[in-house]
């Protein structure tokens, strides 16, 4: 499927506060622990927990909090089809759109019981 200006700018605009409590739920329901959720969405922002529980309080936007992130250099990695959409084909001017399947596609790995070693993807030597 293909990314619309329209749809990037429904998802950047959507608050992160919102849809973090169904990522949760959804882990909660796979028996992974918080710490596992934090640790993979420190992992691809550099948000600590304090920064993250910030983030939620002032109700930021997915643009605001992709903007105040820094994403992990190792983020291209991140590969596959969330949602119908194959990250790799979706174009960097809907760079919002790209890092939210990113990180939803992470949660997802994490969901389905993969190893944290394999969530957090490292450059092969």
């Amino acid at each position: 499927m293909k990314v619309t200006a329209e749809k990037n700018e429904k998802v950047a605009n959507m608050i992160f506060a919102s849809i973090y409590p169904l990522y949760w739920n959804r882990l909660e329901k796979h028996s992974r622990t918080r710490e596992e959720f934090h640790q993979v969405i420190e992992w691809f922002t550099g948000f600590d927990e304090d920064k993250l529980q910030t983030l939620i309080a002032e109700k930021v936007t997915f643009r605001t909090f992709f903007e105040k992130a820094k994403i992990h250099p190792n983020a291209h990695m991140i590969k596959g089809v969330v949602c119908g959409y194959r990250i790799e084909e979706i174009e960097d001017e809907f760079e919002v759109y790209k890092q939210c399947r990113r990180m939803e596609k992470l949660i997802d790995e994490l969901a389905k019981g993969r190893k944290m070693e394999k969530i957090l993807r490292e450059e092969k030597k």
